[in-house]
């Protein structure tokens, strides 16, 4: 039982209302100049919670909510071990899906918010930026056939200013838009071919120069 000074009372395994399981540390109220103790129905401290879904947590409570460090096993397997606040994933933890995919890092009311890794079983893996769920911000995301991209996201999709590099040796650096090159960039070619200008939506359109590489190594 952690030493903070609140006063906790260990008990047997209980049956709460809803069919919950609980066995762990409650909440205990010492009054010196009552005729009785008061005692809450609050979890408080260091306990297990085995709900009627199947899901179960171990970890630390605060006033009847998971609060701390604690683990989250969910009846279809996923779980989830790091930190909570007021029984929601708040801080840093490691979310692993039935899947295989695997998120780590910073959370923030059940979702992922702040700087985190995910990866998937296929070896997909993205380092970077997350506000609300979603990747946002800087990042850099490499697919399972080794193509990647490096630059700004938003709402899950390329979206801003970034490089993306395909395995075939092609690479564009500029502006994106929902997953497409839009606005000004560069693309090269690994023969040493070069186009810079506007793009939509993925086609060149607009403003643009060109440029090939001849055998001669005249441009």
């Amino acid at each position: 039982m952690p030493s903070d000074g609140i006063n906790r009372i260990l008990k047997d395994t209980i049956i709460l209302e809803n069919g919950d399981i609980y066995y762990g540390f409650w909440y205990f109220f010492y009054c010196r100049n009552c005729d009785r103790n008061l005692k809450s129905n609050e979890r408080d401290g260091v306990g297990v919670l085995i709900r009627s879904d199947g899901s179960r947590y171990d970890g630390s409570w605060k006033m009847g909510r998971a609060y701390g460090r604690g683990r989250l096993v969910h009846s279809e397997g996923d779980i989830y071990t790091g930190d909570w606040i007021n029984d929601k994933a708040d801080g840093k933890g490691i979310y692993i899906h039935m899947d295989g995919t695997t998120y780590d890092g910073e959370w923030k009311e059940d979702k992922q918010h702040g700087k985190g890794v995910e990866t998937w079983a296929d070896g997909a893996r993205y380092e970077g930026e997350y506000a609300n769920g979603n990747k946002e911000g800087e990042g850099w995301f490499k697919w399972a056939d080794g193509s990647e991209y490096r630059g700004e996201f938003s709402e899950n999709n390329i979206h801003g200013k970034g490089i993306y590099k395909w395995t075939d040796g092609k690479e564009y650096e500029g502006s994106w838009k929902n997953y497409k090159m839009h606005g000004h960039g560069t693309f090269t070619w690994p023969d040493g071919r070069k186009y810079t200008g506007q793009y939509v939506e993925d086609k060149k359109e607009g403003l643009g120069s060109f440029e090939w590489y001849l055998a001669d190594n005249n441009y």
